[in-house]
């Protein structure tokens, strides 16, 4: 299936102040230099804020990651969980079709979605409020047929009680989730065979329905005051929470150093930062984009940071790309793609073989 972005895009996306505090501390779960590894739940956040992904979207996302905008949306457009169009204000209904769901009458709960939705999946409904699409199997086999709407699994339906969940939610109700012919949870349609005893005592209805039952927020899109749930590991001011561990024993003071070493070493230090310049040479700079790793974004860092021409990139020592490292968003890059090696075999007059792909395409990385 051929996933693009929605011709009709908003001029801009920015996260709520609550969601952007969720997102900025899923990136402190990651190692330094590792923050790409954040992309999913950003993705997802941004579409729970807005209920679908736009470019937008997207490019901020990319733009709290370091990562290229092309990178992000390949994430975006591989996963069918991320909706690439507008959704249904209220909700957007996922019917599976797969195998246990077909033979017990998906097609019949496509057609009411046609009728009481739109002709087609991923349109939405005249007045906007509800959208539809068939998915793949959502592991509920035993209660087939199934959708989920929002969070939650609509289980054992018919057709003609999956028409009325559909005319609850227009209507602006919530509708109990869960299995909707009286089961309690996946247990045999006439009851319980076995562990009869654990049929006394329990909950109104099966742990997770009763859950959003009670929280009344089965098709609630997530919108930043789950931030204590989901970043226990944060406080309540989303930074890192103290640890109760027992303090370290203070240490005893270093030694001083002689004047004359602190002084070696404070040059030492200086001596890290690579050489750069004010503008480039002939007021013509080298298209740095022609290293593998570097795009627009990076080649304007590289260029405020006094770097225009690859013989500058090629003398860099191990101390020297620390110091431009520490100063890039997405950190570990330079050697990650070889950058040293590129840049000395193109100031040589050479050309390597992204060099000679981007000149041809177009194309470049960031």
């Amino acid at each position: 299936m051929l996933r693009r972005l929605h011709p009709e895009q908003p001029e801009n996306f920015t996260f709520t102040a609550a969601n952007r505090q969720w997102a900025e501390a899923q990136i402190t779960k990651y190692p330094e230099g590792r923050q790409a590894s954040a992309v999913i739940p950003l993705l997802w956040r941004a579409q729970e804020q807005e209920g679908w992904l736009s470019r937008p979207a997207i490019e901020s996302v990319a733009d709290m990651l370091g990562m290229a905008y092309i990178r992000v949306l390949e994430v975006a457009s591989f996963y069918f969980m991320f909706q690439l169009q507008p959704v249904g204000s209220v909700a957007h209904i996922q019917v599976c079709g797969t195998t246990s769901c077909m033979i017990c009458g998906a097609e019949d709960l496509i057609a009411v979605c046609k009728d009481k939705i739109a002709a087609k999946p991923h349109a939405l409904s005249a007045d906007g409020k509800l959208s539809w699409e068939e998915v793949e199997c959502l592991g509920s086999c035993t209660n087939a047929p199934m959708a989920q709407i929002g969070k939650d699994y609509y289980e054992d339906l018919t057709a003609e009680g999956f028409g009325k969940i559909i005319d609850d939610l227009a209507a602006g109700k919530v509708p109990t989730p869960g299995p909707q012919n009286g089961r309690y949870a996946a247990e045999p349609l006439k009851g319980l065979t076995s562990l009869t005893e654990y049929d006394s005592g329990r909950t109104q209805y099966n742990a997770s329905v009763q859950l959003a039952t009670d929280l009344g927020d089965t098709v609630k899109r997530i919108d930043g005051t789950e931030v204590p749930i989901l970043t226990p590991w944060l406080g309540n001011d989303g930074k890192a929470a103290a640890t109760k561990a027992a303090p370290n024993p203070p240490k005893a003071p270093a030694p001083a150093k002689p004047a004359v070493k602190q002084a070696a070493e404070a040059k030492a230090v200086k001596e890290d930062q690579p050489d750069t310049l004010s503008d480039a040479r002939d007021g013509k700079s080298d298209d740095l984009k022609l290293l593998k790793g570097v795009g627009p974004k990076l080649e304007k860092t590289l260029n405020e940071l006094g770097f225009y021409h690859y013989d500058q990139i090629a003398k860099w020592t191990p101390e020297q790309v620390a110091w431009v490292d520490a100063r890039l968003k997405f950190k570990g890059r330079i050697e990650r793609d070889g950058w040293i090696d590129q840049a000395t075999k193109l100031a040589a007059g050479e050309e390597t073989e992204f060099a000679k792909r981007a000149k041809d395409d177009g194309t470049y990385e960031d």
